[in-house]
């Protein structure tokens, strides 16, 4: 018998090791089908919620941020495109790509829980974001991004055109902070544990493996 689990995965689109989190996560449960059956919610946080629309440049972003130097930004692009490159996952960012608002994706992805595809929506926005290097800060992208994982159009550009989800989005995202997330991905398994980072699969594995095992009537035994 398979345990059922509840997962809230909170994260921002704007966060590279949230895409890493969320395909080990996947490859983890893909490993644990036998054992775990897991009922995934995304929860938003925005790593920069006073960010422009505009966005600004990415790596001058991280300087300005993190007090990084130009040499450290390139060289810690290629472990995030390796663990990526092991999970199938394309990360093309560059010197030239941008860093965006998330606000809007959050308020999508909200909306695409409705119809059950908001796991589609999370992967396809991290692919916009990462992989083609778009502006998930545009309607028009926004848009077509939710057509590709078989939304409307039209109610996702009604959606985005007006004000709905914004007190839901904006309450889940205190709640969250008001329960001590402060870095993503945090990975929240029946409002109990957290598995903190973009761990690899194996470590997502022994860890629901774990709980399945400690919520198990007999503990396991």
């Amino acid at each position: 018998m398979t345990q059922r689990l509840q997962i809230d995965f909170v994260s921002d689109v704007a966060c590279p090791w949230c895409a890493v989190g969320l395909f080990s996560l996947d490859e983890a449960l893909r490993r644990l089908a036998d054992v775990v059956d897991a009922d995934i919610t995304f929860q938003p946080f925005e790593l920069n919620p006073d960010m422009p629309l505009a966005g600004e440049n990415l790596d001058e972003h991280i300087a300005g941020k993190y007090r990084t130097t130009p040499q450290q930004i390139a060289a810690g692009r290629e472990p995030l495109r390796a663990r990526g490159a092991s999970l199938g996952f394309a990360f093309n960012s560059s010197s030239r790509s941008r860093v965006y608002n998330t606000f809007d994706a959050h308020r999508l992805l909200h909306w695409a829980k409705e119809f059950n595809l908001h796991r589609e929506l999370k992967r396809a926005l991290f692919k916009a974001n990462f992989t083609d290097d778009l502006d998930v800060s545009d309607p028009v992208i926004l848009v077509g991004v939710a057509g590709t994982v078989g939304l409307d159009q039209e109610r996702a550009r009604a959606v985005l055109a007006s004000q709905q989800y914004c007190a839901e989005v904006r309450a889940a995202e205190k709640l969250w902070l008001a329960r001590g997330i402060q870095s993503v991905p945090g990975v929240v398994v029946n409002q109990k544990w957290l598995i903190s980072g973009g761990q690899p699969p194996e470590i997502f594995e022994q860890a629901l493996r774990n709980i399945a095992t400690e919520l198990a009537p007999d503990g396991g035994t």
